[in-house]
């Protein structure tokens, strides 16, 4: 399990929206948070 940066649910890596920044991999429970990390990664990271 990982926890989403932008909701801090906790997800689950395989089936969840992924994106890479920084070289590490965040994971989101929706792409609504996904498009929201990838605005301003570092707000998150």
């Amino acid at each position: 399990m990982a926890r989403d940066p932008v909701c801090e649910m906790e997800v689950d890596e395989k089936s969840a929206p992924s994106s890479k920044h920084g070289g590490q991999t965040y994971y989101f429970c929706c792409p609504s948070c996904k498009g929201e990390f990838e605005k301003n990664p570092t707000k998150y990271a």
